[in-house]
């Protein structure tokens, strides 16, 4: 569970990302006719996107030292849990079971609290409010998320948790990049039933290999 994994995941669930995050892009690209204020409103965005991202992972690293430390919980138990987020995260992006909807409709409940102050910066005229936008965005309800977030969770330390969220956010720029670039072709193969299939079985791997080490280390 590294910063490579974290950007990894990011990368595979581009296609998720794009069905998330896309309709945002595609307004702040045509917000303006001039290409490069166009591109600059997409940066600004996804900074702020990333930036909740990488605070959400202080706070979720942060959490589990304090778990760690005060009510002596091994950390093995947390990369347990984040393992098994990670194969149910591989199910997910599979469309083989969609356990992570239940945690997304969790997430719901702060989302509505959060997603009217949205209103405040659309229309998108300037960084700032991209800038915004994207920071609120970043809270949107997603399992790709969530699931990742259980990594720093189990990290043990609020820097690295908030470093394993920021590569997972470098990881979902390449995808909404594109997107915003016009490479739509790209960017239609990526919502293809076969690449989710494929991102999916990598992540499964990857979550039953991390299941076993931390199944290894526990016992």
């Amino acid at each position: 569970m590294d910063f490579i994994s974290a950007f990894l995941v990011g990368l595979a669930g581009a296609g998720h990302c794009i069905a998330m995050c896309g309709g945002i892009t595609s307004m702040l690209t045509r917000s303006v006719g001039n290409a490069r204020p166009a591109l600059y409103l997409v940066i600004a965005y996804n900074l702020g996107r990333i930036g909740s991202y990488t605070l959400a992972g202080v706070i979720a690293g942060l959490s589990g030292s304090l778990a760690a430390k005060s009510i002596g919980m091994p950390v093995a138990i947390l990369q347990v849990i984040a393992a098994i987020f990670l194969i149910f995260l591989g199910l997910y992006i599979g469309q083989w079971l969609f356990l992570l909807n239940r945690v997304e409709a969790v997430g719901k409940l702060l989302w509505q609290r959060i997603q009217p102050l949205s209103k405040r910066f659309i229309p998108v005229n300037s960084g700032y409010q991209a800038l915004a936008l994207g920071a609120i965005w970043g809270w949107l309800p997603c399992g790709l998320v969530y699931s990742t977030l259980t990594w720093s969770l189990a990290s043990g330390s609020w820097h690295q948790g908030g470093l394993i969220m920021l590569a997972f956010g470098i990881g979902t720029l390449p995808a909404l990049l594109t997107l915003s670039a016009g490479f739509n072709w790209f960017t239609q193969n990526l919502k293809n039933t076969w690449v989710k299939k494929v991102s999916g079985l990598l992540l499964l791997t990857y979550g039953f290999y991390s299941l076993h080490i931390a199944l290894k280390n526990l016992f």
